[in-house]
């Protein structure tokens, strides 16, 4: 509107950034975050959505909430389908008969199949197979993973994984086979989310380790000299069993101020995990990460407590599909206004190294003090950026994000594997992931304003 005040610029008092530096020396010499994460990998493991240890996942972390000395802590159910896997198997048959390593994809249908392979280099070349094609066959995707420190080699892998059974099935195809979605050369295996489109018969749907998937590929490279295609037997026992319900564990520090502790900063990470390791990386680490970094606020006086509240999450079920993160949101619809900002953890626990926001204009001076208080800790500005898997819904909602960028060189070593375990964190670097989140939840929620968070106004129609 013509003449419109532009709302005030937002600063961080002077008197928060101390208590920063403060914050931020004290989580560099502190054990709350290997203590988390070590209590939640050992203790429960792994930790599937629906799960019994899913369950115990759940108290485990209301005690742990507790004993760490949150205000406030309660639980908010999340329904969703259930899959469960119970035995894989793969193998090469004839002349050169041998076993395969593979993991189901989670989704994928039981049952038995045997049949020649057919190999694609990537998605595209198998969604132009034509109808039909595949019938009696096995497709194999052959893509691999490019390594980068921002993950961003992740997406084609991801889109295989999710895309490649529906296009085989397309082409009539009666399996599913890909090289994991990952940047390792152990023999194990990736698994990871899979769909079928509406109106698609699922087909059984696995992910081979890298080294098999060599194998593979060179076995049908000499069948295809000896005119004698190379087959395959997959047998998976997997499969949809009902619905579950589990929870997002939720804890609070209070803020300070009256007007202003119904306001929100929200960290978090997710709670669940594959079945395959003890979900370390993912997303223990991020789970003891947020955790450690909410307490550590809460120990301060209560005279340098920030206004605003502090609130962790720990998601249900992310890894079939959001579950946790969007049942938050959808609860939140009516207080979107009321999160200040909001972060997830959830990229294993290298070093964080670049810190942005999306927070409107008039907050960007407020930010950028964020940013300055980040520094030390060897983390830049970036142009980059977005929320995490888990706030995103409520980030889509109209929530202001703010994304410290984890270093990803190796996390796809280990993602969706059975070598995601406890030894694979640097403590140091958990240490100084707790520092920056500290930091970041401290002055956010000490801002002298709003960052801007509002309910999204829905397109108007053409």
């Amino acid at each position: 509107m013509a003449g419109a005040t532009p709302p005030r610029e937002i600063r961080i008092p002077d008197a928060a950034l101390g208590i920063a530096d403060t914050l931020r020396v004290r989580a560099l010499d502190d054990l709350t975050s290997w203590n988390v994460v070590e209590s939640l990998t050992t203790q429960v493991g792994p930790r599937p959505g629906g799960s019994a240890a899913d369950a115990r996942a759940v108290q485990w972390a209301e005690v742990m909430f507790k004993t760490l000395g949150y205000d406030k802590v309660w639980l908010q159910p999340v329904s969703f389908p259930r899959w469960v896997r119970r035995s894989e198997r793969g193998e090469i048959l004839g002349d050169y008969a041998q076993p395969l390593t593979l993991t189901a994809l989670g989704g994928s249908p039981g049952g038995t199949i045997e049949g020649e392979v057919v190999r694609f280099a990537d998605l595209a070349a198998l969604e132009a197979a034509p109808a039909g094609s595949l019938a009696g066959k096995i497709a194999f995707v052959d893509y691999r993973m490019s390594r980068a420190r921002d993950g961003s080699g992740y997406g084609p892998g991801s889109r295989t994984r999710s895309r490649g059974p529906s296009a085989a099935i397309r082409a009539g195809a009666i399996g599913y086979l890909m090289r994991s979605a990952g940047t390792d050369s152990h023999r194990f295996p990736h698994t990871g989310a899979t769909r079928f489109d509406e109106g698609l018969t699922p087909i059984p749907s696995a992910a081979l380790s890298a080294p098999d998937a060599n194998q593979l590929a060179r076995l049908a490279q000499l069948g295809n000299t000896l005119r004698k295609p190379a087959r395959v037997r997959i047998s998976l026992d997997c499969g949809w069993d009902g619905a579950a319900t589990s929870y997002n564990v939720i804890g609070e520090i209070t803020g300070s101020q009256h007007g202003l502790r119904d306001d929100v900063v929200v960290i978090g990470g997710h709670l669940d995990s594959w079945d395959l390791g003890t979900g370390a990386v993912d997303d223990g680490a991020g789970i003891g990460i947020t955790m450690a970094a909410g307490h550590l606020i809460g120990r301060l006086p209560k005279a340098q407590r920030p206004p605003r509240t502090i609130r962790v999450i720990a998601f249900a079920n992310e890894e079939h599909g959001l579950y946790g993160g969007k049942a938050y949101a959808d609860a939140q619809a009516a207080n979107v206004a009321r999160h200040q900002i909001v972060a997830e953890s959830d990229f294993g626990a290298g070093h964080i190294y670049a810190f942005n926001s999306n927070a409107a204009p008039h907050a960007r001076g407020a930010i950028a003090q964020i940013a300055a208080a980040l520094k030390p800790l060897g983390i830049e500005t970036s142009e980059k950026g977005g929320p995490g898997p888990d706030v995103g819904p409520i980030a889509e909602k109209g929530a202001i994000w703010g994304w410290l960028a984890q270093d990803g060189s190796d996390y796809f070593d280990l993602h969706h594997t059975p070598d995601d375990t406890l030894d694979k964190i640097d403590p140091a670097a958990l240490a100084q992931n707790t520092a920056a989140y500290a930091v970041f939840a401290y002055l956010a929620a000490s801002a002298d304003g709003s960052f801007g968070s509002a309910p999204k106004t829905p397109a108007a129609a053409p």
